[in-house]
């Protein structure tokens, strides 16, 4: 009979998400993981294979728990500027109110690993898809309604809506407060 696991995995996970999210993959080390996950590295190795599959575990935890965040966001009821404006408005606040400035982690890994690891680019661009098709989503609904301008057309829309909140968290963090980011989220708005 074997020992009992002395953590708990998904725990695991999730801190080192934070670990990932905050520094990236190359600049994190198995020792900093291990100390994170207050496990040793021995126990990290047997648990979950190694660095790369942790980082694996940790994209995957935070691009599901993403896309249903922002998809329930985006869902909400009310006008759609409205609803988009909450939304563009919490990713400034939620990326501003952190020390660390650590911006979207898929954001992180589609610019650490570009187009030179073809599982992390396809499952950013997964999750950027389906984040595009929820703000089409609300695109359409608010050309439904009469108050987004009916001669836009929605996947363009879509799109640049998911360039300008990709770009509000490259942007949040360097900048040193909201200014430029609220002046971004308005003049998008203008725009519909």
């Amino acid at each position: 009979m074997g020992r009992p696991k002395e953590f708990d995995p998904a725990v695991a996970v999730d801190r080192a998400m934070e670990v990932f999210w905050g520094q990236g993959y190359g600049a994190t080390t198995p020792q900093q993981l291990a100390a994170r996950l207050q496990i040793g590295k021995g126990s990290m190795y047997h648990a979950f294979g190694g660095k790369r599959q942790l980082y694996d575990l940790a994209l995957a935890r935070y691009l599901d728990t993403r896309v249903q965040a922002v998809g329930a966001m985006l869902d909400d009821p009310g006008p759609a500027k409205e609803v988009l404006r909450r939304a563009l408005q919490y990713l400034v606040e939620t990326d501003l109110e952190r020390p660390d400035r650590r911006g979207c982690f898929a954001t992180n890994s589609a610019v650490e690993f570009g187009r030179v690891d073809d599982d992390v680019t396809a499952r950013v661009l997964d999750f950027f898809t389906r984040t595009e098709s929820a703000f089409r989503g609300l695109i359409e609904r608010g050309q439904r309604d009469g108050e987004i301008r009916p001669g836009l057309d929605p996947a363009a829309t879509a799109s640049m809506l998911l360039t300008a909140a990709t770009g509000l968290h490259v942007l949040a963090r360097v900048e040193p407060g909201p200014e430029r980011l609220v002046r971004a989220v308005d003049a998008t708005l203008a725009l519909l």
